[in-house]
C-alpha cells in the first residue's frame, strides 16, 4: 500500500499517455454502435457499493468475447458540517478495472469485473485549481486546502464514524455480470442486465463496502439517421439491494434506484460525441448533509474513438450537477475490444 502512493500516479499518467497516442492509429472503417458511457458515481463513500454503469443495449454475440479495460481518476474535495455532523473528503480515487464478457448463445451474456482501487492524495489539485480559476468556476474551499492531501473523515454527535488518512490500494469488490437480450432490431435494442458485487475489497480502506449487492436494470436505445450523420438516444433504469456493509453501517440504506439518460452523434465512421446524465437515490440515511442524504446526479461529456474495427476508446469527463453529491471532476478512459 505504501508503494501505491508513489507508483499509482505514474501508472495513471502512463495510461493517459497511451490512450492519447492511440488516437493516431491508421485509418479504419469500423462498424461500432453508439452506446452509453459505462460510468457511475465515484464518490469514495458511494462507489464502494454495487452501483453499475448503464452497459450496452446489446449483449455480446454467441462465441464472441469482449475485453474492457478502464482507468478512472476522481478528484474529491468536500467540506460540510452542521450542528451534529462534520464531513471532509479530500483526496483522489484511482481505479483500474478489467472486465470480461462472453456471449453464451440464446441472446445471453456472462462476465466478470475485477478492479484495482487506490485511495491517495494524488496529483490533480493544482490542475483543477488552475481550471477553476481560468474559467471562473466555484472553488468550494479547494484552493485553501493543502495540496495533494488524503483525508476522509466523518464525525457525528462527537464520535468519529469514518477516517482514512493514509494511502491504500488493492483489489476492490469483484462483480459478476449477466445479461439477456430483450429486443434487437433496426429501430433500437434493449437488454436486461444484472450484476452481483462480492465483498472482496478492504472496507477499512474504502476499497470495498463489506456488503454483497445485487443490481438489476434494463438498458435500451433508439438510433436514427439524418443527413448530418447517425444519432441515438439511450437510457437505463433499475434498482439494487444491498446487505449490511461495514462503512457507516448504522446509516446505510439497503435499497437504491438508479438511471441513465443520454444521447450521441456519429458524424463519421470513427467518432461519436456523447452526453449523458447518471443519477441515483441516496445510499445513506439519518444525515442532514447533502453528500450522504441527497440523490446524486452527474453530467458526463466526451466521446468514443474507433481504433480498429473491433476496438474503441471512450474518453469522458464527469461533473457533479447536484453539487456535493459526487466528485468535482472525474476522468474516464475505457478501452474495449471484441474477438
Amino acid at each position: 500500500m505504501f508503494l501505491s502512493c508513489f507508483l499509482w500516479p505514474d501508472m495513471t499518467r502512463f495510461f493517459v499517455l497511451a490512450a492519447l497516442l492511440s488516437l493516431i492509429c491508421p485509418p479504419c472503417v469500423p462498424a461500432f454502435e453508439i452506446e452509453p458511457f459505462n460510468t457511475y458515481n465515484q464518490s469514495p463513500v458511494i462507489r464502494i457499493f454495487g452501483l453499475p454503469g448503464a452497459g450496452s443495449p446489446r449483449v455480446v454475440k454467441a462465441g464472441k468475447t469482449e475485453l474492457e479495460f478502464s482507468a478512472v481518476l476522481a478528484s474529491n474535495y468536500i467540506l460540510d458540517e452542521n450542528h451534529r455532523e462534520s464531513l471532509l473528503i479530500d483526496g483522489e480515487t484511482h481505479s483500474f478495472a478489467l472486465g470480461v464478457r462472453r456471449g453464451l448463445g440464446q441472446d445471453t451474456e456472462a462476465g466478470i469485473d475485477i478492479p484495482y482501487v487506490s485511495q491517495t492524495g494524488g496529483f490533480l489539485d493544482g490542475v483543477i485549481d488552475t481550471w477553476h480559476h481560468t474559467f471562473g468556476f466555484r472553488e468550494g474551499g479547494r484552493n485553501l486546502a493543502p495540496k495533494n492531501r488524503l483525508l476522509y473523515r466523518y464525525v457525528r454527535d462527537g464520535g468519529e464514524r469514518l477516517k482514512l488518512d493514509s494511502c491504500s490500494g488493492g483489489i476492490g469488490d469483484v462483480r459478476l455480470q449477466g445479461a439477456r437480450q430483450l429486443y434487437r432490431g433496426g429501430n433500437g435494442s434493449a437488454a436486461l442486465r444484472a450484476s452481483l458485487k462480492l465483498p472482496t475489497g478492504d472496507s477499512g480502506s474504502l476499497i470495498g463496502s463489506g456488503s454483497t449487492d445485487l443490481a438489476v436494470w434494463v438498458t435500451a436505445d433508439r438510433p436514427f439517421d439524418s443527413r448530418y450523420g447517425r444519432w441515438s438516444i439511450y437510457g437505463a433504469g433499475g434498482g439494487m439491494a444491498m446487505k449490511g456493509g461495514s462503512v457507516l453501517a448504522e446509516q446505510q440504506r439497503n435499497t437504491a434506484v438508479f438511471g441513465t439518460l443520454g444521447g450521441g452523434w456519429k458524424p463519421g465512421e470513427r467518432l461519436v460525441l456523447k452526453i449523458q446524465a447518471d443519477a441515483h437515490t441516496p445510499f445513506y440515511r439519518d444525515s442532514e448533509l447533502k453528500e450522504l442524504e441527497s440523490p446524486g446526479i452527474q453530467l458526463v461529456l466526451g466521446g468514443t474513438v474507433a481504433l480498429t474495427r473491433e476496438t474503441t476508446l471512450d474518453i469522458a469527463v464527469s461533473e457533479d450537477i447536484l453539487v456535493k453529491s459526487s466528485p468535482d471532476v472525474v476522468f474516464n478512459f475505457i478501452l474495449k475490444t471484441r474477438f
